[in-house]
């Protein structure tokens, strides 16, 4: 597939940033944003410029940085919002109405109808600004899908660069969407995009169901970070296109594990260990059986060599490894050992994680030095 039919609308500054408890510096959001873009990511949504006089500044320095992605700044349906947008400079709006009845009439006290006038003219004013408008249907996978066409048409016709399928409170299937995705293909002309929030645990795969069935543009965040249970993973979606779907995506993946750890580092956020991709284990093998299989060959255990994201493998002895993985590991930190001592820094291994305890590298070095002062 042809890699102009994907782009990837980054909001970790953005969505991302609403993690209750997150807040980003302006300077952080700055080498992000920089970040992003030398990863190659084609949109950035930077922030929201009505938030704060801060949030203001942090966008415009985005901006003035020149970078080759697009930036965008989110907006609600309100002129001051996008005022507040025109004032930073940004290349467009990320503009997101409510399409669903129940943020209709419960938050707005709306009508359909008004919904739609209301489209109408923020696009019309947007445009008339100089705009790009990303158009989001907020809510729009518990709304009737005869009258998200029916807006996303008028948005379409109104000069929208896109318009988007918000699952915002992650409630779709990959099968719903994916035939959401389908039938709005066939009704409305700008390209589609999707926005998968992760709180049953199915944004990465919304995602990617939806991609499949037609969308052009797909809202991520690194490390899956945002609002409850998250966004979908920036990382998980792009290499999974890569790598199990062929999609020719036009970025540096050796960057993928850098900007992860800096977001994990300046939002305060750790990744979990068995994160996908990025998560310490993710690459990470004690079991005997495994690590005799990575010694022969990487793939028995390996989807994707680590170095593809920037990683390197870990080795790590414990409870379940094998005497030949002891062997290794001694080899690999230079220490030369005789026959009856590999076995008996193996059997010391073995003992401790009999007791629930794990072997750290501050662990092992200690039993390494204890076996060997005494021959």
């Amino acid at each position: 597939m042809p890699e102009e039919k994907f782009k990837a609308v980054d909001t970790t500054l953005r969505d991302g940033e609403q993690t209750p408890g997150m807040a980003f510096s302006p300077q952080e959001k700055l080498e992000i944003a920089k970040e992003l873009d030398d990863l190659g990511v084609q949109i950035i949504e930077a922030g929201s410029a009505p938030v704060s006089q801060g949030e203001r500044e942090a966008i415009s320095n985005i901006v003035e940085e020149d970078l080759n992605a697009e930036i965008l700044s989110f907006c609600r349906g309100m002129k001051s919002d996008i005022d507040s947008a025109i004032e930073c400079g940004v290349d467009g709006i990320h503009l997101v109405i409510p399409l669903s009845d129940l943020h209709i009439v419960k938050k707005l006290g709306k009508s359909r109808e008004e919904i739609k006038v209301m489209s109408k003219n923020l696009i019309r004013y947007s445009t008339d600004h100089g705009l790009k408008v990303k158009f989001s249907g907020e809510d729009s996978t518990r709304a009737d899908p005869e009258f998200v066409s029916e807006v996303f048409s008028l948005a379409s016709e109104e000069g929208a660069d896109s318009t988007c399928i918000c699952d915002t409170v992650g409630v779709s299937s990959p099968e719903k969407m994916y035939e959401l995705i389908s039938e709005l293909s066939q009704d409305v002309e700008t390209p589609l995009a999707v926005h998968c929030h992760d709180d049953f645990g199915l944004a990465t795969a919304n995602t990617i169901f939806a991609i499949r069935a037609g969308a052009e543009e797909a809202h991520l965040t690194v490390n899956g970070i945002g609002e409850r249970g998250g966004n979908a993973a920036l990382e998980e979606v792009v290499v999974a296109l890569s790598e199990l779907y062929d999609y020719k995506i036009d970025m540096d993946f050796t960057k993928l594990y850098e900007i992860s750890k800096m977001v994990e580092r300046y939002s305060g956020q750790s990744i979990p260990p068995s994160k996908a991709l990025v998560g310490e284990n993710s690459f990470a093998h004690e079991a005997g059986i495994h690590i005799d299989g990575m010694i022969k060959d990487s793939s028995t255990y390996e989807p994707i060599s680590p170095k593809k994201i920037g990683r390197n493998r870990r080795f790590v002895v414990g409870k379940h490894s094998g005497e030949h993985a002891v062997k290794d590991k001694l080899k690999r930190d230079g220490i030369e050992v005789e026959e009856e001592e590999a076995h008996e820094i193996f059997q010391n291994i073995k003992d401790i994680g009999d007791t629930g305890k794990s072997v750290d590298e501050e662990k092992w070095k200690e039993i390494v030095e204890k076996v060997l002062s005494k021959n």
